[in-house]
């Protein structure tokens, strides 16, 4: 896995339009990128509608929140109109991305890890543990002070 001092590794992959997303066009600003299992999902929900509860406060401070999981565009799509996302949800189908960083579980799905990524494109911050745990990470590294 990805550790925090590492660079973040590029890539990319269709978000939930279909439209490629590519990690270094958010160079210059803070990251969440956070892997989650499925769309949908009670855990994966509870984190997801976490970020957007606070997104106004993250983008206020230029911190970009980005989704990732080995659902397809579609499920992705679906997840965000459910719930009134407004960030990028990658649908990393191929699970290229989840196998980048090392949180790809034998299953096929993505390990709930956070990567909290400064505006050089390092890892500062690596997150594990229960969903809204990544969430009160996130914002006690971009939003305090």
């Amino acid at each position: 896995m990805v550790a925090a001092g590492e660079a973040a590794p590029d890539f990319e992959a269709p978000d939930q339009d279909g439209h490629p997303f590519r990690l270094s066009s958010l160079r210059g600003s803070p990251v969440v990128l956070y892997f989650y299992p499925r769309a949908d999902t009670p855990g994966c929900t509870i984190e997801a509608k976490g970020f957007q509860e606070h997104l106004a406060e993250f983008s206020g401070k230029g911190v970009r929140i980005v989704g990732v999981s080995t659902d397809d565009c579609p499920a992705q799509k679906a997840f965000a109109n459910k719930y009134g996302l407004h960030f990028t949800l990658v649908a990393d189908a191929k699970q290229t991305v989840a196998g980048a960083y090392g949180v790809l579980q034998p299953q096929g799905t993505a390990r709930r890890v956070s990567f909290l990524i400064d505006r050089a494109g390092q890892v500062a911050e690596v997150v594990d543990g229960a969903p809204v745990h990544h969430v009160e990470r996130a914002k006690a590294r971009f939003l305090a002070g």
